[in-house]
Parts: C-alpha cells; structure tokens; sequence
C-alpha cells in the first residue's frame, strides 16, 4: 500500500490538483514499466479515502464530501471504460445540495476486483474484507475473463 497526500483540496485546488495527478502518474508510470512483462497480471487500486463536494467554495477549493472515486488499473483489468450510476450535477441531483450521490459502495468495487483479480469466492471476499458487509454484492466484471 502507498498512500499520497496533497488531495485534500480545501484552496487552490486547481494547482494543487495537478501537481498530485502528475504525482500520481508519475509514480504509476514508474511501477508499470519496473513490473516489465509481469504488468500483465497485475492490478492496482486507487481509491479515494473520502470524497470532495461539487461545488468550489470561496477559496478556490473544494470541501469534504461523500461521494469519491477508484480507479483499477493493470494488465488484467477489463478497462477502457467507466463504471458507474451517474446521478448528474443538476439542480436536485446532488446530495445535500454540494455533494456528488454516493451510487457504488467502494466495498463492492474492492472486493469486487480482489476476488476477481486472486480468482476467490466474490461474497467470501466481502464477507473477508469487510466485516458487516457481507450482506453487500461485490462488483462483478472487473478484471479480465483468463
């Protein structure tokens, strides 16, 4: 696990943003081409730890908010496409009027990939990861069919 700071945007974001993401891809960059031919069965999640609302506030930045994001990524990752229940950003669409709505549970997403990714019982894994969770269904169709 690594773990990045300089996320929590709460002014400037639009600078500080990009100097985390060009971080970010830095550092993926690096270990895709260190995995050499490996990469093609290796997965790597990134997730956020909370999400950011919608709307900038008075310093240029955003506030804690509910709804974050994931990205899967690597060699065995059925990729190439967004998966998610776009609520929208309209006028009665955000939570609480500033926040993205949460529709994926991140749970779901990392069970989801882990199980598919090690080939190991989907609600197993959820059951495993996430204590109390196990009633929740892991997201299927995250990696690649071998």
């Amino acid at each position: 696990m690594i773990e990045l700071g300089g996320w929590d945007t709460h002014a400037n974001q639009r600078a500080a943003f990009a100097r985390a993401a060009r971080q970010l891809d830095a550092l993926i960059a690096a270990y895709r081409a260190a995995m050499g031919p490996a990469w093609a069965e290796t997965m790597v999640l990134i997730a956020t730890e909370f999400g950011r609302t919608a709307r900038v506030n008075g310093t240029g930045g955003t506030d804690h908010g509910t709804a974050g994001a994931a990205l899967v990524l690597g060699g065995g990752v059925h990729g190439g496409r967004v998966v998610a229940d776009w609520p929208g950003l309209g006028q009665g669409q955000l939570f609480e009027n500033r926040d993205l709505a949460p529709t994926i549970a991140l749970e779901a997403v990392l069970a989801g990939a882990v199980a598919g990714h090690l080939r190991l019982d989907p609600r197993g894994t959820m059951a495993r990861l996430f204590p109390g969770r196990d009633g929740a269904a892991p997201l299927a169709g995250i990696v690649r069919d071998s």
